[in-house]
């Protein structure tokens, strides 16, 4: 399986609806522990989904798989993406890249990236996750790691405006339980994490979890381990011609999260901005005073 085809967990979402009541059950038996959990031996796989080997056979061949083992041999190469490195996934586009312009072959992948995924979000997931979003009664935690701190921020400070108790966590682990402190039951944690997902957040997302906390993940087409926590998962699709992955599909549905959630809050957004637009005035911050 190529990184720009579909992962395992995308086809069986999108087959979900298809499958029968055993493959529904070895399917959600599969995804809770993706993708390590289909690399048991047949029999094992069956096993753990409490369903036949031939339900394992039925449902990979429903996937577009030959059998097992070329299933098997596409949750290896999945892996495989998981873990590269930037010079690793240079050297693997630089081999098949076309002669068009960095330009085009950049923008088509990206515009590849947001219509695979588009096709994958789950509504009913998008508009429960708004609501929680907009719940003045939960505060809201957001957290990024190395890469992600700035798709974190960006978030952050949008949903700042939008509603009060809004709290950006930083991005050094050690400060990290102060900040779960204060993390209440039916709180919000948005996590932002993808590849080469980081272990400081699989371990703030743990603690939140037992704190009571409902946890929000923006990742990517493989899923961070986060997602096994997650009560929400946005999963963006990353894969550019570059040495480094691409977060356009990423903040696209971060910001298309707040734009619903401003809608949610607007009669109580809508007097937060006009207080901050008063003190931007008196404070002079920005350029139409000089």
């Amino acid at each position: 399986m190529s990184e720009a085809s579909e992962t395992i967990a995308e086809r069986l979402q999108a087959a979900f609806d298809t499958l029968t009541r055993a493959e529904k059950q070895l399917a959600d038996s599969l995804l809770q522990g993706y993708p390590v959990s289909g690399l048991s031996s047949i029999t094992q796989v069956a096993q753990n989904a409490d369903v036949s080997t031939p339900t394992v056979v039925r449902m990979v061949q429903k996937l577009g798989f030959s059998g097992f083992p070329a299933f098997q041999a596409a949750l290896r190469d999945e892996l495989e993406a998981r873990i590269s490195d930037p010079i690793s996934k240079r050297n693997t586009w630089s081999e098949r890249a076309p002669e068009a312009h960095i330009l085009n072959r950049f923008t088509d992948a990206v515009i590849g990236n947001i219509r695979q995924t588009l096709t994958q979000i789950d509504l009913e997931m998008f508009e429960r996750c708004c609501a929680m979003l907009a719940d003045p009664d939960r505060s809201i935690y957001v957290v990024g790691g190395r890469i992600t701190r700035s798709l974190a921020e960006h978030f952050f400070l949008h949903m700042q405006v939008l509603r009060a108790d809004v709290t950006h966590i930083q991005s050094i682990s050690n400060a990290w339980p102060h900040y779960l402190l204060d993390v209440q039951k039916d709180d919000v944690v948005v996590i932002f994490d993808v590849r080469r997902y980081e272990n400081s957040t699989l371990k703030l997302a743990e603690m939140a979890r037992e704190r009571g906390a409902v946890i929000v993940l923006f990742t990517d087409q493989w899923r961070s381990p986060v997602h096994d926590l997650a009560d929400c998962s946005f999963c963006g699709r990353i894969v550019v011609p570059s040495a480094w992955d691409s977060s356009v599909t990423l903040l696209l549905m971060l910001e298309t999260v707040v734009a619903d959630v401003q809608e949610r809050t607007w009669d109580t957004t809508r007097d937060r901005m006009e207080a901050l637009e008063e003190m931007f005035d008196r404070t002079r911050f920005f350029r139409k005073f000089t």
